[in-house]
This record gives C-alpha cells, sequence and structure tokens, in this order.
C-alpha cells in the first residue's frame, strides 16, 4: 500500500489531479469558518447542544442534517446548506426521468440531453436553497438567535434575511462548481467527495469524546469503560467491513453471446456476465427512510408536551397516557421504531430499485447486441427472469441495509452514548463514505494500471511496486 502511495506521485498528471483534489476539499472546509452575518453564534450553540442533548424529534433532525452538510448547527455558516441542495435536485429529476416523457426524450439522447437536464436541476438547486435558507433564516429569528441590531426596523430584518438566503445560496452554489471541478480537474465524483469530506470531518469530535469519557476503572459513573472501548473499535471494524461487502457484492449472470459468420471467419460466442449489484439502490432506502422516521417522533414529542395541560379530570385524559405511550416508544432505539425503520428501508429499497433498473430495457440491449442467457428466450421470458433475481437480490440487499441502519441508534441508547459518536458505527454516513472511498481507490488504481504501474490492487510481483513491463520490456 505504502509503494502504491509512492507510484501516485511518479505520475505527473496523477500528482496534479490528487493535489488539485485536496486543495479544493480545503477550501470547501475553509468556507465553514466563515460564520453568516447577523447570527448570534452563542446563543446558536447554546441552542443546539441543547437540541441534541434532548430526545426530541428536533434535536435528532439537527443531528441527521448536520451529517450531511459537513458540520454542526451550532456553527451558522456561509456553507451551512452544504451540498445538498444539490443532491436533492438531482434525486428528484432522477425519479421525475421514469416518469416525465419530455426528461426521458432528453435522457435517450446521450450527452446532449444529459447537459440539459443538468442545467435545469442547477436551477432547482438555486430553488431548494432559496426555501430552505428562508426556513432556516425565520427559525432562528423566532428562537432569538438573531443579533440585536438586525431586530429593531423593518429595514434592518429585511438586510438580515437578505444577507443570509445570499450567502447560503451563493455557498451551496460555489459547493456545487468546486464539485464540478473536482469532476474536471482532480479525481472521482466531486460531489461526493465534498458530501465525504463533510461526513469525515465530524470525526475527530466523536474521538475526542471518546478520550474524554473514557475511564479504565470502569466507575459507575463512567460511561465508557474498557469493555465498551473494545466493543466500539470492534463493531466499527465489523460494520466497515460489511458496508464494504454489501457495496461491492454482486449476482453475476452468465451472458453468451452469439456467434456471427462472416466470410471465411466466425465471431463472437464468448462467454460473458452481466452484474446486477445486490445493494443496487445504495444509501438511498436509508435516506428516505430515516428522513421520514424524524417526523412521527417530533410530532408524537409536540403531542405529548400540548397533552401535559389536559386536567386529569378531564374527558380527554385518556389522550395524555396515548400520547406518552407513543413519544416514548416512537424514539431512536426503540423497538417500535427500529420496525418501521426497517420496513421503510424495505419499501424504499423495492421502490427505488423499481425505478432505477428496467429489466425490459435490459432484455432489449442484450437482445439488440446478439446476447442472451442461456437456457432463456430472448425478450420477455429474460426481462422475466431478470426482475425475479433483482427481486431476490433486493431482499438480501435491503436486509443488509437495514442491519446498518439500526446499529447507530441502538447502540447510543443502550450505551448511552452522544449519537454523532455512534453515527460512524453504521447508517447513512458509513455507507457514503466506504462508497465514495471505494470508487475513489479503484479510479487511482485504473490510472495506475492504465501507466504501467502497480496499485492497491494489485498481488504478486506487481505488489511489490515494481514497474510493469510490457512484452518488450
Amino acid at each position: 500500500m505504502l509503494q502504491a502511495l509512492i507510484n501516485i506521485f511518479r505520475i505527473p498528471d496523477l500528482r496534479n489531479r490528487v493535489f488539485f483534489t485536496l486543495s479544493m476539499l480545503m477550501i470547501y472546509r475553509v468556507g465553514f469558518w466563515i460564520p453568516l452575518p447577523g447570527v448570534d453564534q452563542a446563543k446558536l450553540e447554546d441552542f443546539a447542544k441543547k437540541a441534541s442533548e434532548g430526545a426530541g424529534g428536533f434535536g435528532r433532525f439537527m443531528e441527521y442534517a448536520s451529517i450531511f452538510t459537513g458540520g454542526d448547527f451550532g456553527r451558522s455558516t456561509i456553507f451551512g446548506l452544504g451540498i445538498m441542495p444539490y443532491i436533492t435536485a438531482a434525486i428528484i429529476f432522477q425519479l421525475l426521468q421514469n416518469a416525465v416523457p419530455r426528461l426521458q426524450e432528453l435522457k435517450k439522447e446521450g450527452a446532449t440531453g444529459q447537459q440539459k437536464i443538468t442545467e435545469w436541476t442547477r436551477y432547482a438547486t438555486v430553488g431548494l436553497c432559496f426555501v430552505q435558507s428562508m426556513m432556516w433564516l425565520k427559525y432562528m429569528g423566532a428562537q432569538g438567535m438573531v443579533q440585536q441590531v438586525f431586530t429593531v426596523g423593518t429595514n434592518n430584518q429585511l438586510l438580515f434575511t437578505f444577507a443570509g438566503i445570499t450567502a447560503l445560496t451563493a455557498g451551496s452554489m460555489f459547493l456545487m462548481w468546486l464539485g464540478e471541478q473536482i469532476d474536471k480537474y482532480g479525481i472521482g465524483n466531486g460531489v461526493s467527495l465534498i458530501l465525504t469530506a463533510g461526513i469525515i470531518s465530524r470525526m475527530p469530535n466523536a474521538v475526542v469524546w471518546i478520550a474524554k469519557n473514557f475511564d479504565p476503572s470502569q466507575q459507575q459513573e463512567s460511561p465508557l469503560g474498557v469493555l465498551g472501548l473494545l466493543f466500539l473499535v470492534a463493531a466499527f471494524v465489523f460494520v466497515v467491513a460489511g458496508a464494504i461487502l454489501i457495496t461491492v457484492a454482486q449476482r453475476r449472470i452468465p451472458i453468451q453471446q452469439a456467434k456471427h459468420t462472416r466470410g471465411r471467419r466466425v465471431y463472437g460466442g464468448q462467454r460473458h456476465y452481466l452484474p446486477l449489484r445486490v445493494n443496487h439502490a445504495g444509501v438511498m432506502p436509508i435516506i428516505f427512510a430515516s428522513s421520514l422516521m424524524i417526523f412521527p417522533s417530533a410530532i408524537f414529542g409536540w403531542m405529548n408536551t400540548r397533552a401535559a395541560f389536559i386536567p386529569a379530570e378531564s374527558f380527554w385524559s385518556w389522550w395524555v397516557n396515548v400520547t406518552l405511550f407513543l413519544s416514548n416508544n416512537i424514539q431512536p432505539g426503540q423497538y417500535p421504531y427500529v420496525v418501521c425503520e426497517i420496513v421503510l428501508i424495505y419499501f424504499f429499497s423495492y421502490f427505488w430499485t423499481t425505478v432505477v433498473f428496467s429489466p425490459e430495457e435490459m432484455a432489449k440491449q442484450l437482445r439488440d447486441h446478439g446476447s442472451f442467457i442461456p437456457g432463456l428466450r430472448p425478450g420477455p421470458r429474460t426481462a422475466e427472469y431478470l426482475e425475479t433475481v433483482m427481486e431476490r437480490v433486493t431482499y438480501v440487499g435491503a436486509g443488509f441495509l437495514a442491519i446498518i441502519a439500526v446499529i447507530p441508534a441502538i447502540v447510543a441508547q443502550q450505551m448511552q452514548i452522544p449519537f454523532f459518536v455512534a453515527s460512524f458505527l453504521g447508517g447513512t454516513g458509513l455507507l457514503i463514505v466506504v462508497s465514495v472511498g471505494l470508487d475513489l481507490i479503484q479510479r487511482i488504481e485504473a490510472n495506475l494500471v492504465m501507466r504501467n504501474y502497480s496499485g492497491f490492487l494489485s498481488a504478486g510481483d506487481q505488489g511489490r511496486g515494481q514497474r510493469i513491463r510490457g512484452p518488450r520490456g
């Protein structure tokens, strides 16, 4: 591995791409230290701390949203919205491509149509940034987190709102531009790398918390002892290995190419494999399920606080017990919450696979290229077989996703540790980091092998870091 890293810096083009990518990510992280004008950072930090320590749905929402924005809501900066508005717009258009005929036509046009869809995605990103920044600024104003000079007079309030919306929107659009520059001049997927850098930036805080709360004596007041630390380390290694397994796992279907006779020569007849990913939906099911489960916990918590004002002798006193039961059980780590989240993960896994994967289109492409699955007739029979196989592998992939998704909430509740620490034991953030890391390694490996250098995945004599010689070398 060390030799592979050295090989990266032996190639000028690859070295420049790596340095350019790192410099863009450094610029991205610098923006998180530039605060929004007019925001009382001390009050915001205190409010965020109290919300994250509580069991309410809003605190859960703040912890979940901070994973994707790359920072925490204790600091409101110009990059406060992160890259998520662009990712959200891209997901929306990906879903609409299978429902809107105009988008389907653009998709079939190739690069020209994709460029038009990308342009519309950028416009939608601006709209999402405007709406999200407006909501966030209004909420901060309602909670008294705006400096006093901007709360007096209508003009000052308009100035604060205009400056905040402009800064947050410009920050997200700048991050989108950074991602495009990484795609063009760097290495890896720019948007994914920015999102991954934001997730990894939270790891030092988790390590610091573990170091401060670790107590080898295992006293009663200590939240983390030797066994607890060993469990966290072992769980982290196990979950990372499982995330890698589910990311690269494939169901390979044998494909036979038909033979073609041209003159005296026979072409084709080779045997290939059609790889179907076990986790074809990626991280989308966990994102959708976790997002939806935030709302019931927040709503039931709000209903419980309102039900507390009902008199004990009132006819509606039974409603107090109902809301108390719901607010206590529809919380992360509780059994009803876990069951509902698992059901949603399975539902969105099949939903996303149905939207993205088209067995009829794949069967048509195989037929047009003169390929077929041995034992199956091309056309509808092949499409039916592909759909059946995909349904079975999606069931297994959704099961892995469900296990990885519920581990952080269960560990956080049972071990009494903060969620930002337990989030590195699974969930959306870990899957994103693993998938983006694997993609980056594969791209670097491809560049090394293309220039006859051994890479991270090389074995044998190539694994010693020597340059691979050609037939004449």
